[in-house]
């Protein structure tokens, strides 16, 4: 195969779809894993691509998955999201649960597997999406916030643990991104969901897309360590300016 290979996550929506897309445009051969395959086989159609389903919170499901990509120039771990909105003490331990495995763990499983893979490349790239929430501590978040920043610090740990290898490492941390996020979180409620971006404009998925893009193609002197990107209107997870 001529064209660098990029494996990305949670890659049948949202900032993963668009990553792919982008990635393929960028002249990638985009390897796209997620649990959703007959939406992956009609977006690995699209741009030439290979699409193998993947559970990140599953081992096995991990190992197959890494089996089936020989090699690898970039990973992106977009994989991972949000339940509920509950307090601490409101907690839902089933919750919390999926959110480590998901965002934590996965991230952790999927990196694994693919790191010697990346050495092998002589010019490796991992790219994790956390998010603002890796930042900030905000009231009834707290399962999502601590899971996002678990990921955040094994992400930057990996720079040091990566150093003098041929591996960049960049955290992309976006703010409110109009996606199917919200509506996950809130249990497939949309008019919820619509609620959370009303009054203001909201990144997209292609924006986050395009900063991916742009990380992975510097020159592989040149590591973008993290990258945090928000809606002109949001200065903080819970701060924005709404014109209602």
């Amino acid at each position: 195969m001529n064209r660098p290979v990029a494996v990305v996550t949670g890659a049948s929506a949202g900032i993963g779809e668009a990553t792919a897309r982008r990635l393929a445009a960028e002249g990638f051969h985009v390897v796209l894993g997620a649990r959703r395959l007959d939406r992956l086989h009609v977006i690995a159609k699209e741009i030439d691509g290979t699409a193998i389903e993947l559970d990140v919170t599953d081992e096995a499901s991990v190992a197959s998955f890494a089996d089936g990509v020989p090699e690898a120039n970039v990973l992106v771990n977009n994989a991972g999201g949000a339940r509920g909105l509950s307090t601490v003490a409101e907690g839902d331990p089933a919750e919390w649960r999926w959110m480590w495995e998901a965002n934590v763990l996965g991230t952790l499983l999927v990196t694994k597997a693919f790191i010697p893979k990346l050495i092998a490349s002589g010019d490796g790239h991992i790219v994790s999406v956390t998010s603002v929430a890796a930042r900030d501590a905000y009231d009834n978040g707290s399962g999502y916030t601590s899971a996002k920043h678990a990921q955040s610090a094994l992400h930057r740990t990996l720079r040091g643990e990566l150093l003098g290898r041929p591996v960049r490492v960049t955290e992309i941390l976006p703010g409110m991104v109009e996606t199917d996020f919200s509506a996950n979180r809130f249990g497939g409620d949309t008019e919820r969901a619509a609620k959370v971006y009303q009054g203001l404009t909201p990144l997209t998925a292609d924006d986050v897309a395009d900063v991916i893009a742009f990380a992975v193609t510097r020159p592989s002197h040149v590591n973008l360590d993290e990258i945090v990107l928000k809606p002109r209107a949001q200065f903080s997870a819970t701060r924005v300016h709404r014109d209602l």
